[in-house]
């Protein structure tokens, strides 16, 4: 089995006729799909070489990369062992121009015509087809076998997966799925994309980074609308995500930066995910922060003894900025001022718990 590496690009415009090659350089590492050793990439000629008629353009902003091909027929192999050491993890957007565009993946197939999207999670095994009309019609008997027609032709994004922040867990379920015009239609990146196709050759590197951290977003919160449709608040507190959050907050919540933001971040999930994880709890993610904290205090506060530590000290310990910020939080809870609920708990007239013995 022949594994073609990625290696890394410059900014700027690039062409190819190789289209296989280039696609195995500029895309993910491919293999033939008989396993030949042929090195070609494509699944559709095991002779060796690059049979494909056509070319493929690469225009680089920042860490995306836009990849327009232009073929009559074209068939990319991804087996599930192609892993090269050190690659790195990405997804593909692929927006059919003219054609039709089959994506194979995840025990799925679908076919998107201009107009539609699919993605595509390149770290897995996957078969991208690419067809001008006029053989989509012959499969169907609709056609009469001569012709040429015009070429196929295909853009395809490629964006790393630390760069979109994109959750691992919901990707399975939206590769190889098609994405509606709709689903587009609400952001401004189809704009942006036909800009990108026409002004690529005169944009410079700086205006480039700047578009690519732009088409990042946009594809982003499209990823994050269809993760959210898709998978839904659990059902219980013994979904594991839910399990790991809580845990991590436990270890941290003397860092007084814990926020949304951060838990979010930590298991690659979007902040209104996570907020949707806890509505079942009952409780905002801020609040549950905010109770145990005050209840880690009260513990410490209610130990008896010349050891005992300042109320200032407790409060910065588990992650409050300010004393006055500690007292109404500690009071919501408690009903009383830590200082008066520190001599209760002292005199025995409360426990480490609030409640009276």
């Amino acid at each position: 089995m022949n594994v073609r590496s990625g290696t890394a690009v410059s900014p700027g415009t690039e062409t190819s006729t190789d289209v296989e090659s280039a696609f195995a350089r500029w895309l993910t590492p491919l293999v033939t799909a008989d396993g030949s050793g042929s090195g070609g990439g494509s699944g559709s000629d095991s002779r060796g070489g690059s049979g494909v008629d056509g070319c493929v353009a690469l225009r680089q902003f920042g860490y995306v990369r836009m990849l327009t091909c232009e073929a009559r027929s074209l068939r990319l192999v991804r087996g599930p062992r192609a892993t090269v050491p050190g690659s790195e993890d990405a997804v593909a957007l692929l927006v059919p121009r003219a054609g039709t565009v089959r994506v194979v993946q995840d025990g799925r197939g679908v076919s998107v015509a201009p107009g539609a999207s699919t993605l595509v999670d390149l770290r897995r095994a996957f078969s991208v087809e690419l067809q001008q009309e006029h053989e989509q019609e012959r499969e169907h008997g609709r056609g009469h076998g001569h012709g040429h027609g015009g070429l196929a032709r295909a853009l395809i994004l490629r964006l790393p997966l630390h760069a979109l922040h994109v959750p691992s867990a919901p990707l399975p379920s939206l590769t190889a799925r098609a994405l509606p015009p709709s689903a587009l239609s609400t952001t401004l990146l189809p704009a942006l994309l036909r800009h990108l196709e026409a002004s690529a050759p005169q944009t410079s590197a700086p205006v480039g980074e700047r578009l690519g951290g732009l088409v990042t977003d946009l594809v982003a919160g499209l990823v994050e609308d269809l993760a959210e449709d898709t998978e839904g608040p659990p059902e219980d507190d013994r979904h594991p995500l839910l399990v790991a959050i809580r845990q991590y907050i436990d270890r941290h919540l003397g860092d007084p930066d814990l926020s949304a933001e951060q838990i979010a971040a930590a298991h690659l999930i979007s902040v209104r995910y996570l907020h949707r994880l806890f509505e079942a709890e009952g409780v905002t993610v801020g609040r549950l922060i905010q109770r145990q904290r005050v209840e880690r205090c009260a513990g410490e506060l209610a130990r008896r003894g010349r050891s005992s530590p300042s109320i200032a000290v407790v409060a910065a310990r588990w992650g409050f900025r300010s004393p006055a910020h500690f007292s109404r939080a500690f009071k919501s809870v408690y009903g009383h001022p830590p200082q008066q609920w520190r001599r209760m708990a002292m005199a025995g007239a409360v426990d480490a718990a609030g409640a009276r013995p």
